[in-house]
């Protein structure tokens, strides 16, 4: 009797607790977690949406609950180790581009629990039911499977996380790394020329040049053996005129103040090549996309001057798309005639004079850009060049611009084909009718890579895309400006004087702005300086995105080192080559004129094709690692001397090889010489 009853207590205490366990297992939506923490390539998280704050639709199917994002996309959350289930509906979202393509992953403690593989538009949603026993830590994930990142909507519907003990909490997701400050020492009070040994015009085109000189101001310019058909303002340092006949010039340039002078050679070359040196410059896209105006190109233009960008080199001041009329538009500022009665374009009301506009930045010994497509319509659905190319080109240089970005947009519909006589042909022949234009204007190709056009479009050129858009987003665990970086270093040996890969611009500070403010670029202090060294070594055109009204000390230290400047501009024209990149680092080095080499050492560790790598999943460390370059991958022998060229001092004389402690997503840059 006693020992049933002990039985019957046993049994009766194990259901209790059971039912006790059961009754403190609860539930939270993944769109109740703070989705501050999910990172993703454009635009902010969505509660309850997709990522264009529209309802869920996966596959024809509709969902009131989840989080809406956009691919590449990450989240990583503390679990306690007491969650027990992470259910969900997985898919793009149906208001995603046609041609996205997407995978989610589902990651606990550094391994792969789940994945969908590669998820298209218009699948039904995939179902995750993944057991979380004992997981401490738990990534989402979404990453891209084309180059495009435009459009990957990806949906997290009814996602939802069981536990029984603490509640989960969204994590930072982010190392503690050591950051750099300012590393850029200030200009002396002394003048210092800045800029390239070189310059190039054809014969009889109009030369605007300005002498880049850093110092306190007034400066007193002088040239010593200039052609007698140029002239130099003496308080500018602005050199205009035309020489007529091909050759060499070579003349000293001399800048003066009262604490100082400096002298430079500068050879400006009359002939067939332009851009000997890759462009240096501004472009309004990323700050203020189709909504530019002549009024914020004349501020940008004062300010390149007032903010000293332009006592470094930078020269071009570009309108981007959007400064013609637009067909349709309801807009009474761009809805005005496509084309005057000669069948010229004509800017729309934001721009009520182009000439006017162009003449205003050669008053500040600067060059104007424009923008157009060899399609109807530009990206933006602007009136584009078709059928119009020779007209168009006569009219930019009429107007006096410097500078064409061709943009590949619509002319897809009209293309015949995909051959690559079809891909080079309007590129061709909008060069040819440049060339005749009578003016020098350096002509970029943008349309993305297609057939190869490293391997041509510097016949028709000056720049060519390597890449889809970089966009203004931080990428996914990696900067996109640094998988972009390592797309366009495959191309290295296509790059020299007059011809150069273009990864696209130099997107920080404020970017994306339209119709607002824009907002600030979340890269950190050392990837500032990884962006700026990768398109130095690069020999990238330099052109940057932001806006020019807000440009802060740090900034302009990231912009304006000459040291740095000086290994993008240095006229041998070799772009940087990629000699190691593993578990040690990455390692770049760019042949220099002198005989002296740049040298990028580069601290981005992770595969962006583990998913694994996408997560901080052990925080206590600061992320730095020790990255060496040796002679034999230099191809030198015997000892050399290294100057770090952004502190711009020397760190000794070494032998065999130089090692230099580099932080987390950071660089070190150096020259080396012997």
């Amino acid at each position: 009797m006693m020992k049933r009853f002990a039985f019957c207590c046993v049994c009766f205490l194990a259901a209790l607790r059971s039912f006790s366990q059961q009754s403190d297992e609860r539930s939270v939506w993944l769109s109740e977690l703070d989705l501050s923490k999910m990172t993703c390539v454009m635009g902010i998280p969505k509660i309850n949406q997709s990522i264009k704050g529209e309802a869920m639709h996966i596959g024809g199917e509709k969902f009131t609950h989840g989080v809406g994002t956009h691919a590449y996309s990450r989240m990583l959350v503390n679990l306690h180790g007491t969650a027990t289930r992470f259910s969900a509906k997985v898919g793009l979202d149906d208001g995603a581009y046609i041609h996205a393509s997407i995978s989610f992953y589902v990651v606990g403690d550094s391994k792969v629990l789940w994945e969908s593989g590669p998820v298209k538009k218009g699948e039904k949603p995939k179902a995750i039911n993944v057991d979380l026993t004992g997981i401490k830590k738990l990534g989402l994930l979404v990453t891209v499977n084309r180059e495009d990142i435009s459009e990957n909507y990806a949906d997290w519907a009814d996602a939802r996380l069981d536990f029984s003990g603490e509640k989960p909490v969204a994590l930072a997701n982010v190392v503690n790394a050591k950051q750099f400050g300012i590393l850029t020492p200030p200009a002396p009070k002394k003048p210092r020329i800045n800029g390239p040994e070189v310059y190039g015009v054809r014969p009889g085109s109009p030369l605007n040049y300005r002498i880049p000189a850093t110092g306190i101001r007034p400066i007193q310019f002088s040239v010593e053996k200039l052609p007698q058909s140029l002239q130099v303002d003496k308080s500018t340092g602005i050199i205009t005129g035309t020489i007529s006949q091909k050759g060499r010039y070579p003349m000293m340039l001399i800048a003066k103040n009262k604490f100082g002078k400096s002298k430079k050679m500068l050879t400006i070359i009359t002939g067939d090549k332009l851009a000997l040196t890759p462009p240096m410059g501004w472009n309004s896209w990323y700050i203020y996309y189709s909504q530019v105006s002549d009024s914020v190109m004349r501020l940008s233009a004062d300010a390149m001057v007032k903010s000293g960008m332009a006592d470094y080199g930078y020269q071009y001041v570009n309108i981007d798309d959007g400064w013609m009329n637009k067909p349709g538009s309801k807009n009474p500022e761009e809805s005005g005639l496509l084309r005057n009665g000669k069948g010229e374009i004509v800017g729309n009301g934001r721009f009520p004079d182009m000439k006017d506009l162009a003449d205003y930045i050669h008053s500040k010994g600067l060059k104007a850009g424009i923008y157009s497509s060899p399609g109807p319509r530009t990206c933006a659905g602007y009136t584009g060049s078709y059928k119009y190319e020779a007209q168009d080109a006569a009219t930019f240089a009429r107007w006096g611009f410097d500078f064409l970005k061709y943009d590949w947009c619509s002319y897809g519909s009209v293309a015949k084909n995909n051959s690559l006589q079809t891909l080079q042909a309007p590129f061709t022949l909008m060069g040819e009718a440049l060339k005749k234009s009578g003016r020098d204007l350096v002509f970029n190709l943008c349309q993305y890579g297609m057939g190869d056009v490293w391997k041509w479009g510097g016949e028709a050129g000056h720049s060519w895309r390597t890449g889809p858009d970089l966009g203004t987003s931080t990428g996914s665990f990696i900067p996109g400006f640094y998988n972009v970086a390592l797309n366009n270093s495959e191309h290295w040996q296509y790059a020299r004087p007059g011809a150069w890969n273009d990864p696209d611009y130099i997107n920080i500070g404020w970017v994306g702005g339209s119709g607002s403010k824009g907002t600030k670029t979340t890269f950190s202090p050392n990837e500032h300086y990884a962006y700026m060294s990768l398109w130095s070594l690069m020999a990238s055109p330099l052109f940057f995105s932001g806006d020019m009204s807000r440009l802060d000390s740090f900034l302009l230290n990231v912009l304006c080192n000459h040291e740095v400047i000086a290994v993008n501009q240095d006229i041998l024209g070799r772009q940087g080559k990629i000699v190691r990149n593993d578990s040690t680092g990455m390692v770049m080095i760019k042949e220099l004129a002198d005989g002296s080499k740049a040298v990028g050492l580069l601290n981005f560790p992770g595969n962006k094709k583990n998913a694994v790598d996408y997560f901080v999943w052990d925080d206590s460390g600061d992320g730095s690692r020790k990255i060496k370059v040796t002679a034999a991958e230099l191809g030198i022998n015997g000892r050399f001397s290294v100057r770090n060229l952004w502190t711009q001092k020397d760190l000794g004389v070494f032998n065999k090889d130089f090692e230099a402690e580099v932080p987390y997503h950071g660089v070190v840059l150096i020259k080396i010489s012997q």
